[in-house]
């Protein structure tokens, strides 16, 4: 079981990288919807795309720096942890099985595509939601604001001297 066990850990690098990317992302990805909202909201027409570049740069250099140090330690902490579950709820047999598809060409094609196809899809919603979703954030941050009794003056947010 535990040769069967370290070949499927080997098979699922694609999905440990996909996953050290989602945990480096996602709150890159929520300071950059937070500090959209404040650009929309605080920063002068004029230089809000220049200031958002500035913000996506600082975001894509966190992004950079972390990614590389998630991703060793997610290979690294795998087999203490996945590997335990694996062999403690899988039969030789079904472990067989998992590794089958892993090792299938055509399921190597398809998590290949991972990537393009999430971009394709994020790309469509972003395009089609984009002034929708905006406009409910922005709500939600008004309501959120009136119940923490907040102005959503221009004085009031991140700026407060820190």
């Amino acid at each position: 079981k535990k040769e069967l066990v370290a070949k499927i850990l080997r098979a699922q690098e694609p999905q440990l990288e996909n996953h050290a990317r989602a945990l480096v992302s996602q709150p890159a990805s929520q300071l950059l919807q937070q500090a959209g909202l404040y650009i929309q909201q605080r920063i002068p027409a004029e230089k809000r795309e220049e200031t958002f570049r500035g913000v996506q740069e600082e975001a894509k250099k966190f992004f950079d720096e972390n990614f590389p140090i998630v991703h060793e330690k997610a290979k690294k902490f795998a087999p203490s942890t996945i590997a335990p579950i694996l062999e403690q709820q899988l039969t030789a047999a079904e472990l067989k099985q998992v590794l089958a598809i892993y090792e299938s060409p055509a399921w190597r094609k398809y998590q290949g595509l991972a990537v393009d196809m999430q971009r394709a899809l994020n790309e469509k919603l972003s395009a089609e939601l984009k002034s929708q979703f905006e406009t409910n954030v922005r709500n939600l941050d008004a309501a959120i604001r009136s119940r923490l009794g907040v102005a959503s003056s221009p004085a009031s947010g991140p700026s407060n001297g820190k």
